[in-house]
């Protein structure tokens, strides 16, 4: 069970990666279809409310969270059906 872990840090660091800009880009969709700029304001952006950074954080934080789980389950998926052994 150990090696098996072991074996899949460099999947999972990997997918890790593709799930972060595969996030980046369903983001950016998503705050594009909601009606605003291109770029989501930032905690530090003076030009926007309270209200719209925080609005912004919290769906950045939720499409980030789905893409990571998803990603990640579809790795651990794959995984089994090559290995027979659930990473993890």
């Amino acid at each position: 069970m150990k090696a098996s872990k072991i074996a899949y840090k460099p999947v999972g660091v990997t997918l890790g990666a593709i799930s972060g800009v595969l996030a980046t880009a369903v983001f950016k969709q998503v705050w594009r279809k909601l009606g605003h700029e291109d770029d989501a304001p930032g905690a530090t952006d003076r030009d926007h409310a309270w209200r719209e950074v925080l609005f912004a954080a919290a769906i950045q934080g939720a499409v980030f969270s789905t893409v990571k789980a998803a990603v990640d389950r579809a790795g651990a998926t794959a995984v089994h059906r090559l290995s027979g052994t659930w990473p993890g």
